[in-house]
C-alpha cells in the first residue's frame, strides 16, 4: 500500500483511491471527523435570543459605501478625469504624490461648477447630468450617480477651487464627510476646476495599509492617463509627480487617432498597427459600429493592451479581451501578446451602464453577436494582412498542372548588408497562395467532397484553437516526474525542425513530408502523434473534456471483440471460452479501478461495466472509434496497476496509442486500395451501392485523417511537443533531400 505523492512536496488535499492487487478493495483516506460541539454550547446556542435589526447610522452607511466606490487612488483619478471631461475640459493635468495616497490634484479648463451648487457638491446623489431613472436609457455623460466626489469626502480631505465663464473670481471650499467644512471663499482662479484630494483612507487603516504595502499605484495612473489621451485625441492630458520637472504623461490635441497613439505609446507601436472596421445595422441581431487600431502579426509584447471604449466609456470586457487574444495567438509568435484600440457605439438604449460600483464594466444587448462579428472581422484582417506580407513576389514559369502562377522567394539568412545578395541555392521558396499541403498542386487527385467546403479561414480557426496551452495540472510528485522526464530528454534540432516546418504533404499511407529552411524530411505521423498525445495525456492530468458515447460499449464485449482479432485463426470453443474468462477478469478488474479512471483520465465506466466517456486529448480530433476494443484490451493487459509511477504512464502511453493518428482500417482509395473497391464489386462480394457506399466511407476517413495531420497535428506540435532524442535515430525523421547538395550534384552535370 502506498499513497499519491504531492506536487512539490505538498500533501494532496483530495481522497486517494488505489489498491496494490486486483482483488483488494479501494481505500479512501479522508481527514478525521471534528469533535463533537459539547453539549451544554448547543444549549446554549439554541437558548440565545436572535439578534436585533438596527439601523446603521448615516455616517458608517456613507464609509462603506465610499470605500466600495472608491477602492484605490487610481479609482478616484478615473471618476475626477471622467468629470473633467463631461465638464467639456480640453486641458486636463494631474499631480499625484505617493501613489496618490498623499496627493491628487486634478485640473481642467471646463465649464466649472455654479457658486449656489457648492453647497451640495459633495452630498451623495446629487448630479447635474439625470433627473429621472428613464434618462439611464439615454445617458451620454460618463458620471450619473452623484457619488464619487460624496465618497472621496468620506475618506479623504477635498477642495475645490472652481470658477465658471464671466465670473471675475474663484471660489475656493473644503469639504468632509459630505458637507462644507467653511463657507466658500473667494479666490483669484483660471477658467475650468481643480479638485485636490489629500490623505486619502486616512480614517480607513487596514485599506491604507494594503496599499502601502502593495506596488504604486502611480504606473495604474499613468496607464489611465494613457488611455483617455489616445481616445479623446482633442484633449491634452499630463500627469506628474508632485514635484517632478517633467510630466510622464504629456499628449496635445491631434487631428489623427494614429497620431495620438503615436504620442502616447511610441513609434513602435504605431509603426505596427492595422485599422479595422466592423458594424451591423440590423436591429434583429445587432446594432452597433466599431472603429480602431490592432497590432499586426510583426508586433510583439510581454502583456497585453487593450484599450476599450464603449460609447466614449472607458470600460473592459473580458469576454471579447478572451476572444480576440485567441486569434492572437495563432499568429503571435511564442508568449507575445497584441496592442488593441477599440471604440464602439451602440445605441444609448442598447447599453446597461449601472451594473458596476465604478462603472468598469456594462452590459450590452446580444454581447455575444457583437463580439463574435468583432472577432470575425480581426480573424480575416490579420489573415489577409499575414498573405500580403510575408512573401516577396517573383514571376516564374508554372507546371501545367500547377494551380499557381507565382511563387514567393524568402531568404532564410537575412544579411547584415542590405545590398549582399543572398546565394540561390540557400534561399527557400513557398507557395504564397497555398502555405501549407501545396503538394497536392501538382497532383491530380479527385477532390474528397467531405471537405471541398472547408475553406482557408477554417484551416486558421482550427490552428488558433490549437494555441490553447493545456492548463499544468500536475499535482502529484509522480506525473511531475514524468513531465520532467520527457521535457529533458527533449532534442533541440528536432525540435527546431517541429517549430519551424512547412508541412508539404502526406508521401504516403504514414510518412509526411516536412520542408525545414532548405532541407526536405519524411516525418512518421503514427510516431509523432503517439508521443504528442502520450505528452498531453501528462500535461492535462486530470483536466480533460469528454467525448459522451452515443451508446454506452460493455467492457466485456469489447475486450470479447479485441482479442478474437488477435487471434482470427484459431478456431474451437476451449479458446471462446478462454476468451471469455480473460475478457470477464479485465472487464472485473476495469470497474474496480473506474473511479481512478474518471477522476484522473475523464474514462468513465458505469457500475455495470459499460464505457461511457472518452477524454478529449486534442481539440477539433476525435479517435478512430474503430480502436476502441484494442484500448480497452490494453487497459487490462498492459497497465501495471501496483506502481503509481508506472501506472499513470502505462495508461498515458495506452491513451496516446489509442488517439494516434493511425491510417483508417479500410484500405486508402487514392492508392493500390481502389483495386480493392473494383475488385469487390466485380466479384460480386458486394452491390455496385453497397461498394459506392464504402468508398465513399473509405475516401472520407483518408481525408478527413489527412485534414487532421495537416491542420490539427502539426499546429499542435509546434506548440507542445518536445521530440524525444530517440527519433532521432528510430526512423522517425529521416532526411531525403538537400538543397546545397542538390546544387552540387547539378554542378557535375
Amino acid at each position: 500500500m502506498f499513497s499519491f505523492g504531492a506536487k512539490y512536496g505538498a500533501s494532496v488535499k483530495r481522497d486517494i483511491y488505489w489498491a496494490t492487487s486486483p482483488g483488494m478493495e479501494y481505500e479512501t483516506r479522508r481527514p478525521p471527523p471534528p469533535p463533537p460541539m459539547e453539549t451544554d454550547a448547543v444549549h446554549a446556542l439554541a437558548s440565545r435570543d436572535p439578534p436585533r435589526i438596527h439601523r446603521l447610522d448615516e455616517s458608517v452607511v456613507n464609509r462603506i459605501a465610499a470605500g466600495e466606490v472608491i477602492q484605490r487612488p487610481v479609482s478616484a483619478v478615473k471618476e475626477l478625469v471622467e468629470n473633467s471631461l463631461d465638464a467639456g475640459s480640453t486641458s486636463i493635468n494631474v499631480v499625484v504624490k505617493d501613489g496618490g495616497l498623499k496627493l491628487i490634484q486634478v485640473t481642467d479648463d471646463g465649464h466649472g461648477i455654479r457658486f449656489e451648487d457648492l453647497p451640495i457638491l459633495c452630498e451623495r446623489h446629487t448630479t447635474s447630468k439625470l433627473s429621472a431613472f428613464e434618462d439611464l436609457q439615454s445617458i451620454k455623460s460618463m458620471g450619473f450617480r452623484g457619488e464619487a466626489l460624496a465618497s472621496m469626502t468620506y475618506v479623504a480631505h477635498v477642495t475645490v477651487t472652481t470658477i465658471t465663464s464671466g465670473q471675475l473670481h474663484g471660489y475656493k471650499v473644503s469639504y468632509r464627510d459630505g458637507v462644507m467644512e467653511h463657507e466658500p471663499q473667494a479666490i483669484a482662479a483660471v477658467k475650468g476646476t481643480r479638485i485636490t484630494i489629500e490623505n486619502l483612507f486616512y480614517n480607513m487603516i487596514a485599506r491604507r495599509k494594503t496599499l502601502q504595502n502593495s506596488a504604486d499605484d502611480y504606473p495604474k495612473i499613468v496607464d489611465l492617463l494613457s488611455r483617455f489621451a489616445i481616445h479623446h485625441k482633442n484633449v491634452s492630458f499630463s500627469c506628474r509627480k508632485h514635484g517632478a520637472a517633467s510630466a510622464d504623461v504629456h499628449s496635445v490635441a491631434m487631428s489623427s487617432r494614429l497620431d495620438a497613439i503615436r504620442s502616447v505609446y511610441g513609434v513602435s507601436v504605431a509603426h505596427n498597427l492595422i485599422k479595422i472596421e466592423a458594424s451591423d445595422a440590423n436591429p434583429s441581431s445587432s446594432v452597433f459600429e466599431m472603429d480602431g487600431y490592432i497590432s499586426d502579426s510583426n508586433f510583439s509584447a510581454k502583456k497585453t493592451t487593450m484599450v476599450l471604449f464603449i460609447n466614449e466609456r472607458l470600460v473592459e470586457c473580458t469576454a471579447l479581451k478572451r476572444a480576440i487574444e485567441i486569434i492572437y495567438a495563432a499568429t503571435l509568435p511564442k508568449a507575445s501578446k497584441p496592442f488593441i484600440y477599440m471604440s464602439v457605439i451602440l445605441p444609448p438604449e442598447h447599453v446597461d451602464v449601472n451594473v458596476h460600483p465604478t462603472k468598469r464594466e456594462v452590459s450590452l444587448l446580444n454581447q455575444e453577436v457583437i463580439i463574435e462579428r468583432i472577432q470575425s472581422t480581426i480573424e480575416l484582417k490579420l489573415r489577409n494582412f499575414s498573405e500580403a506580407s510575408t512573401y516577396q513576389e517573383q514571376e516564374v514559369d508554372c507546371s501545367p498542372v500547377s494551380l499557381v502562377a507565382a511563387n514567393k522567394v524568402s531568404p532564410i539568412n537575412t544579411s547584415t548588408s542590405g545590398s549582399q545578395k543572398v546565394p540561390v541555392h540557400k534561399m527557400v521558396r513557398t507557395d504564397s497562395q497555398d502555405p501549407s499541403g501545396r503538394l497536392h498542386a501538382y497532383l491530380h487527385v479527385k477532390p474528397s467532397r467531405h471537405h471541398e467546403s472547408n475553406c482557408s479561414l477554417n484551416s486558421f480557426r482550427s490552428s488558433i484553437r490549437q494555441r490553447r496551452n493545456p492548463k499544468e495540472t500536475a499535482d502529484l510528485t509522480s506525473v511531475q516526474e514524468l513531465i520532467d522526464e520527457f521535457e529533458r530528454g527533449c532534442h533541440s534540432g528536432l525540435l527546431d525542425i517541429v517549430r519551424n516546418c512547412t508541412y508539404v504533404g502526406m508521401a504516403d499511407d504514414v510518412f509526411a513530408l516536412l520542408q525545414h529552411n532548405t532541407h526536405l524530411y519524411l516525418a512518421n505521423v503514427v510516431n509523432l502523434s503517439k508521443e504528442l498525445m502520450y505528452q498531453l495525456v501528462l500535461q492535462r492530468f486530470g483536466y480533460f473534456n469528454t467525448i459522451q458515447l452515443s451508446d454506452p460499449a460493455p467492457l466485456r464485449e469489447l475486450i470479447t471483440l479485441a482479442l478474437r482479432e488477435e487471434d482470427l485463426d484459431s478456431e474451437g470453443s476451449e479458446n471462446d471460452d478462454l476468451k471469455e474468462k480473460i475478457a470477464e477478469m479485465n472487464a472485473e478488474l476495469l470497474k474496480q479501478r473506474a473511479e481512478m479512471l474518471d477522476e484522473y483520465f475523464s474514462i468513465h465506466v458505469d457500475s455495470h461495466g459499460n464505457l461511457c466517456r472518452l477524454p478529449v486529448i486534442l481539440d477539433q480530433y476525435t479517435p478512430d472509434m474503430d480502436r476502441v476494443p484494442e484500448f480497452v484490451l490494453c487497459l487490462g493487459n498492459d497497465v501495471n496497476w501496483n506502481d503509481e509511477t508506472l501506472c499513470f504512464q502505462t495508461i498515458a502511453a495506452a491513451l496516446g496509442n489509442f488517439y494516434a493518428m493511425h491510417p483508417p482500417l479500410l484500405p486508402n482509395p487514392s492508392g493500390e486500395g481502389l483495386e480493392f473497391y473494383k475488385r469487390g464489386c466485380a466479384e460480386g462480394k458486394t452491390s455496385v451501392s453497397g461498394d459506392e457506399e464504402l468508398l465513399s466511407e473509405a475516401e472520407s476517413a483518408w481525408a478527413q485523417r489527412e485534414w487532421s495531420i495537416q491542420h490539427v497535428l502539426f499546429p499542435s506540435m509546434r506548440l507542445f511537443f518536445k521530440p524525444p532524442t530517440s527519433m532521432a535515430t528510430n526512423g522517425t525523421f529521416v532526411q531525403v533531400a538537400s538543397l546545397e547538395k542538390l546544387y552540387k550534384v547539378f554542378e557535375r552535370c
